[in-house]
């Protein structure tokens, strides 16, 4: 035990640091076996979640159960629900998984030097991960599946609230991996729900390369504070849809409904809405109205306000808490700008660098826009819930990161590698 875990209890560490160490073991292994043995295992993982289907029926079951005696909310319910629907899809995106490209050992950028020595770039496993998650058991198929296809050992940490789910599609997941000749150790999950099991593992960083918390703003707040490990992460998703003057305007209802209603709770929702005021007068009562009938509560600025009260939308005035606020909820803050410049300092000020919309019929404006707006993903007459591994096109996603070091955006199978530089060479000697 070292000086830094002092204060868990004994067994907790010792637990701990153990699987890290074994996990540092097995990595090694994992990253120099071929992409064929990585997807074999990825394909026995999915007949196994499949053979396996009632006992893990039953096991969401006992958490269903402890849930609704602790009075959780039904959306919080719901989203540890597994069913036989929810078994298939775990095992289908296994094989999704397994049929894209393999990362590892991938070439580029090899340039010959004036002595005749060639350098380049190799992509690699990053080693061993932590992920940290809450909630949703599915969690735990998706990310064994994305660190086993990218050559990385995982250690897995799960919300107690499903404990029993995530312990049951762990052990399918472990037998899986040693089935098809890897180290069991390759897939860990912590099987203590103490809360201490987290502070120890974020402090195993001579062993575990890199964590990922997944989950609410207080789960990841908790790591970037304790984590002596590097962090892949976005705190807030203040996001921001801006609707041009050159705007097309049935489409911008479109896009703005969308980005805000298709789903409310999740990271890459519209949560601001920025309309300039050359258009307001016709597009704030349009748009108010849909979001208005759909249950969505409108939040604006007085010149918003003035729009939708002529309009006979009900809405209530912004305040400045509200342009820095994640809602997750079907609630909108509505701010009209004066100019183009004026919206991209309010977003300066106030987005959270995960995901900000341009709706704009001008090239112009939108390049601005594209080159100026720091953030992850930048669109331009897009919905602000694209910005997902699977729409890009990556296959799957660990998360979305609004890091600037090493990955940035979604977290697929290239954000779980780093490349390293190799030289060819035939016996250049340095003068």
């Amino acid at each position: 035990m070292t000086e830094a875990t002092a204060h868990f209890p004994n067994s907790v560490v010792a637990s701990v640091e153990s699987m890290a160490q074994q996990a540092r073991q097995a990595a090694p292994l994992l990253a120099r076996s071929s992409g064929a043995v990585r997807n074999r295992a990825l394909g026995i993982m999915a007949d196994r979640l499949l053979a396996q289907q009632q006992p893990l029926l039953e096991a969401n079951h006992r958490d269903l159960e402890a849930a609704q005696q602790a009075g959780l909310a039904p959306a919080l319910i719901d989203r540890l629900r597994v069913d036989a629907a929810g078994i298939a899809a775990m095992a289908t995106g296994l094989r999704q998984i397994a049929a894209l490209p393999d990362p590892i050992g991938e070439v580029s950028e090899l340039r010959v030097r004036p002595n005749g020595m060639s350098v380049g770039r190799m992509r690699v496993p990053l080693g061993v991960m932590a992920i940290i998650y809450e909630s949703r058991p599915n969690v735990t198929a998706d990310a064994v599946g994305l660190c086993i296809k990218s050559g990385n050992a995982i250690i897995l940490r799960g919300g107690s609230e499903a404990h029993h789910s995530n312990q049951a599609i762990a052990a399918c997941l472990t037998a899986a991996v040693a089935d098809a000749g890897l180290p069991a150790a390759v897939v860990q999950c912590l099987a203590t729900p103490d809360r201490a099991a987290v502070g120890a593992l974020l402090r195993c960083d001579r062993w575990i390369d890199v964590v990922i918390p997944r989950g609410g703003k207080g789960l990841i707040q908790r790591v970037i504070e304790e984590s002596h490990i590097p962090v892949i992460k976005h705190l807030d998703g203040i996001c921001h849809t801006y609707i041009d003057r050159y705007a097309d305007l049935a489409m911008a209802i479109e896009l703005t409904f969308n980005g805000k209603m298709q789903r409310t709770a999740v990271c890459n929702a519209t949560e601001i809405l920025l309309v300039h005021e050359a258009i307001a007068a016709d597009f704030l009562p349009q748009v108010g109205d849909r979001l208005h009938q759909a249950g969505c509560e409108l939040r604006g600025c007085p010149r918003t306000l003035q729009h939708l009260t002529a309009a006979a939308i009900p809405a209530v005035a912004a305040t400045d808490r509200d342009w820095d606020t994640e809602f997750l909820a079907p609630i909108l803050a509505i701010r009209v700008v004066d100019r183009f410049d004026e919206a991209l300092l309010h977003i300066a000020a106030h987005s959270s660098q995960h995901t900000d919309v341009i709706v704009t019929r001008d090239h112009d404006r939108a390049m601005r826009f594209l080159r100026e707006v720091d953030s992850s993903a930048v669109m331009v007459n897009a919905s602000s819930r694209f910005n997902d591994g699977f729409q890009f096109g990556l296959g799957a996603e660990m998360g979305i990161s609004t890091d600037k070091l090493h990955v940035r955006g979604p977290v697929g199978l290239e954000g779980l590698t780093c490349q390293k530089y190799i030289v060819l060479g035939s016996g250049q000697l340095r003068t």
